[in-house]
């Protein structure tokens, strides 16, 4: 088992990450069904909080179901930082956890995120301050460095658990490099090589598939996996992953009637969470993931984004299911050359 504090996960979790306009509850439910054993809010503002933003304060909304559930929060002021861990704390989720990855211009020039990555005395300091303003876990996302040059994730690590963190998860990638090239989890292993390092580490970024999660698990010796893209469209992959793990075969990829049945859902506790229309709305983003692969599919996708009705879609839906009834979904293809780096 691995442990979080006092959070009880399984052997090698698989963590679903904090995504921006995507991790909110909705799409949440439909990944804890299909095997997330660990999931996050969005990542909130502390200055969003603190002045009573009506979006920062709807992220905090979590559910029983989602169990065990993170908050996390981002800012570059210890002050802010510390009200807001103390706001989270109120909500009662199983931990908060602190962004220091986000590599978007928007968040990084305003000193939080990846920005922080530049000033680790700054770093230490935010986490400290979180980590006296609440009773939860403090858990910290991170990237590697700010660039190739700055590369300091192994001292970051032992600072940050020196003042209190419960556990961290590593993006193989620098701020500069975005979501760019190939993520590279050498350094990653040598912070979970490190005597000194007692805190489960969690490795993130480029695992799409069964097998690279059971490579790099075998690989890079991390505790477990988080996974952000590659589930947008595909909340299967975590139950693919456990059940690769478990029998070293794959499961079949999921059905036309599967994947609409979980669009479904998506969509009606999007409406329900958010209301008709923004609910309506924000689920357009999905469609096209969820139905890739499909042959033909243009002309149903424009419907989808086009109408302003449940029941409507509900309708096309069927359609969908009817028209493509006993169509084949090839698995997902496996890029494995990702794996660019030795463990020396």
């Amino acid at each position: 088992m691995v442990k979080i504090d006092n959070i009880q996960l399984p052997d090698f979790p698989l963590l679903l990450a904090p995504m921006e306009d995507v991790s909110d509850p909705p799409f949440r439910a439909v990944c804890k069904a299909n095997g997330a054993d660990l999931m996050y809010t969005e990542f909130i503002s502390s200055e969003g909080l603190i002045r009573d933003a009506i979006k920062s304060r709807q992220k905090l909304d979590i559910f029983e179901n989602e169990r065990p559930i993170g908050i996390q929060i981002f800012g570059g002021d210890e002050e802010a930082m510390a009200l807001a861990a103390k706001i989270v704390d109120t909500t009662q989720p199983d931990l908060v956890d602190i962004n220091f990855g986000c590599p978007v211009k928007k968040v990084v020039t305003k000193g939080a995120g990846a920005a922080v990555l530049k000033d680790v005395d700054l770093m230490v300091r935010l986490t400290k301050a979180v980590v006296k303003s609440t009773t939860l876990p403090v858990t910290v996302k991170t990237r590697l460095g700010w660039d190739a040059d700055t590369i300091n994730i192994e001292d970051v690590a032992e600072r940050l658990q020196d003042v209190g963190i419960k556990a961290l998860s590593i993006h193989g990638r620098t701020r500069c490099q975005l979501y760019k090239g190939s993520a590279d989890w050498n350094p990653i292993a040598k912070v979970k090589e490190n005597p000194r390092i007692k805190i489960p580490i969690f490795g993130n970024g480029d695992i799409d598939a069964p097998e690279k999660a059971v490579l790099y698990k075998n690989t890079y010796g991390v505790d477990g996996v988080m996974i952000g893209r590659a589930a947008i469209g595909y909340p299967w992959i975590f139950n693919e992953i456990k059940h690769y793990i478990k029998t070293g075969e794959h499961l079949p990829p999921p059905t036309i009637q599967q994947r609409v049945e979980v669009i479904r859902q998506h969509l009606h506790r999007s409406v329900e969470w958010k209301g008709l229309k923004p609910g309506i709305n924000e689920m357009r983003r999905h469609y096209t993931n969820y139905l890739k692969g499909l042959p033909n599919i243009k002309e149903f996708r424009l419907r989808l984004v086009t109408i302003t009705e449940v029941e409507q879609i509900d309708e096309v839906l069927r359609e969908i299911v009817k028209f493509y009834d006993g169509f084949q979904f090839t698995p997902r293809k496996v890029e494995m050359d990702t794996l660019a780096y030795s463990c020396d």
